[in-house]
């Protein structure tokens, strides 16, 4: 066995679970890779909602998904991943974050612990027993390990009858690399 790369192992783990036709979440849109990546494991009948603050990425992710003519499955929403019940309603099967900065852009826009807390919150109540959120943490970065603790210490306390969390990680990386929680729903609360 080959261990796995971060990003491919996210990946890997949402795969697992989407199916053709169901209802999915990216968190953080940033320059469209994951929501494309969604938009193609949905198929024709599943939707993508994806969400990001910053209009610069919303219009990224808007280009990459008409260029690979798939912008029809993907609802772009440009606010804040804490608000997603604002915005859906309907049973989902899966969501994905990259917490941190939109690569390339102002590194002082970040991701913050008390919206990413209230979004898996909502996203727990709306995901599919058997469901997956996905969370890529980057947290190099000012604010960010103080995202990460808060983040970590949330999960740790969700009860393991309702979701198991894991933790995926290279202990030996330098340069705070980034790391995977998956939360996998096994009941309603």
């Amino acid at each position: 066995m080959k261990l796995k790369r971060i990003l491919p192992y996210a990946k890997e783990l949402l795969q697992d679970v989407i199916k053709e036709g169901d209802t999915v979440v990216d968190a953080t849109a940033g320059n469209g890779h994951d929501t494309l990546f969604l938009a193609g494991l949905v198929g024709d009948q599943g939707h993508v909602f994806a969400f990001d603050v910053q209009t610069e990425a919303i219009e990224s992710t808007s280009e990459r998904l008409s260029n690979a003519a798939v912008r029809d499955r993907v609802s772009l929403i440009l606010d804040s991943h804490g608000n997603v019940s604002n915005y859906i309603d309907k049973q989902i099967s899966a969501a994905v974050f990259n917490l941190g900065y939109l690569p390339g852009s102002n590194h002082e826009v970040v991701t913050r612990g008390n919206s990413t807390i209230q979004a898996i919150t909502s996203l727990l109540d709306l995901l599919k027993i058997g469901g997956l959120i996905v969370l890529v943490v980057y947290h190099g970065h000012e604010g960010g390990k103080q995202e990460k603790d808060e983040v970590i210490s949330f999960v740790q306390q969700l009860p393991q009858s309702f979701v198991h969390v894991l933790c995926y990680q290279f202990l030996n990386q330098e340069n705070d690399p980034p790391f995977i929680i998956a939360i996998e729903k096994m009941k309603e609360r």
